[in-house]
């Protein structure tokens, strides 16, 4: 049986003696926040359920306790994301003895590290506590930047240098993902004709930047649909023809999914969709960005809703800097081919040279990955970055290894490859013969100053 109280039932001036609202009040909050939502009559008029009513007082008592009412609002749907009822028991409003704080570096900073701290104890519920805490005091978008955001770079970090151990990291994105989920779930529906798709490259799974992204918009009043991980480009091509976005915007964090998402901004470009990207790899690599039609939106996300008003302005997907080259495309296509001989070289040379089994599978699969990338994007030079990180990772206490380890692995790589391409590969030759000869010659000042 259905529950009378989301019986629409009431009319506006029913709401009004209850709630002390005015009725321009009502509309300008159901126009901007999607709440309350009242249902038409035949003739126009709006009728209220008892429960709407319950949630406008509800509204009202958190604007008394301190809480602007986009705050509220933002309360609101963050309990309802969690699958709690705001309207149940009494410990969803704020203490009388903690009111709402300003914004507040150090605040933040202290909420950011404790929920850092509950996440790497694997306390979910602590974690949780922490960011509903947050979300109370403080607008949606400084929680997701100054706290979710802040906290993953943390923990990214510290995976990175060894201190953070894969679980730890998997847990903390795991439970911002969540977050990040129920609050989109929980957003009000779009006041703007743009509808505009979001989502990720193929074996891009990294989705924190392109939900946040998401939530901004969707808070923006734009018409969001977001995709998600890992979307195959025939599978976009079919959403692109059935959704029929202003705008798509894909984002990628590494070189090698930069390098797959490639094709799909060119995709766009012959389907005649404005097309815009963004996301790690091409904040720290801009030559990543020089093949790339469209629009890169920058390397501040909480700036991209402004910018997107100029990119749905403009319309017109801008023109690559560089055009495909032949040479990297005729390259490419013989490393495609000879990889996976050239790895099995290395296999037979690791096991002379007593390099450990799984570091040697782990750097052929992440040199080989970023190789195809670089020369999609036609340019090799961008594989030093990713040589460098590796080799970063590698030396911490995830494998441990020696720096001269490197060294000796980039050298068997080079005659892996010479013995395996031909005059096809030789932007990749090129390459390992001038990173060798850094390398010597860095050598030569280290013993010079012995």
């Amino acid at each position: 049986m259905a529950d009378s109280r989301e019986t629409p039932t009431f009319n506006m001036k029913v709401v009004v003696r209850e709630t002390g609202l005015k009725p321009d009040t009502l509309r300008a909050w159901e126009r901007r926040y999607g709440m309350p939502n009242p249902k038409r009559t035949v003739g126009g008029h709006r009728l209220y359920s008892q429960h709407e009513i319950d949630m406008l007082k509800w509204l009202i008592e958190r604007q008394e306790e301190g809480l602007s009412i986009s705050h509220a609002v933002d309360l609101w749907q963050q309990i309802k994301g969690e699958g709690n009822d705001p309207l149940q028991g009494e410990d969803t409003a704020l203490p009388a003895s903690e009111p709402v704080v300003p914004i507040h570096g150090e605040m933040l900073a202290a909420l950011c590290d404790a929920w850092v701290d509950a996440c790497l104890n694997f306390n979910e519920h602590e974690a949780q506590h922490i960011l509903a805490q947050a979300f109370a005091r403080y607008p949606t978008e400084v929680v997701c930047f100054d706290i979710l955001q802040k906290g993953l770079v943390n923990v990214g970090q510290g995976w990175y240098e060894g201190r953070i151990s894969v679980q730890q990291e998997h847990f903390a994105s795991a439970l911002a993902v969540r977050q990040l989920e129920a609050l989109l779930a929980a957003s009000p529906p779009p006041t703007h004709d743009v509808r505009i798709l979001i989502g990720c490259p193929p074996e891009e799974l990294h989705t924190f930047s392109p939900l946040v992204l998401s939530l901004l918009l969707r808070r923006r009043g734009y018409d969001v649909v977001y995709l998600g991980a890992n979307v195959p480009l025939e599978r976009l091509e079919t959403a692109v023809s059935h959704i029929k976005p202003q705008l798509v915007i894909l984002s990628a964090q590494t070189l090698h999914t930069a390098g797959l998402m490639l094709p799909m901004a060119y995709l766009m470009v012959d389907m005649q969709i404005p097309f815009a990207y963004g996301g790690a790899v091409f904040n720290y690599l801009e030559g990543a960005r020089k093949p790339f039609p469209g629009h890169f939106l920058g390397n501040e996300l909480k700036a991209v809703p402004d910018v997107l008003n100029a990119v749905l302005h403009v319309g017109n997907n801008p023109t690559p800097e560089i055009t495909i080259s032949p040479a990297y495309t005729q390259a490419l296509a013989h490393f495609v081919e000879r990889r996976s001989a050239i790895e099995a070289d290395l296999q037979k040379a690791g096991s002379i040279d007593n390099v450990p089994a799984n570091l040697l599978q782990f750097a052929n699969q992440d040199l080989g990955n970023n190789i195809e990338a670089a020369l999609k994007l036609c340019n090799v030079d961008l594989l030093a970055a990713n040589i460098n990180w590796v080799k970063g990772l590698l030396m911490n206490y995830h494998y441990h290894m020696p720096d001269e380890l490197m060294s000796r692995y980039i050298k068997m790589y080079n005659k892996a490859a010479k013995d395996n391409l031909d005059a096809r590969g030789k932007p990749i030759l090129d390459w390992f013969s001038q990173v060798i000869k850094n390398e010597q010659a860095l050598s030569a000042i280290r013993h010079s100053e012995e």
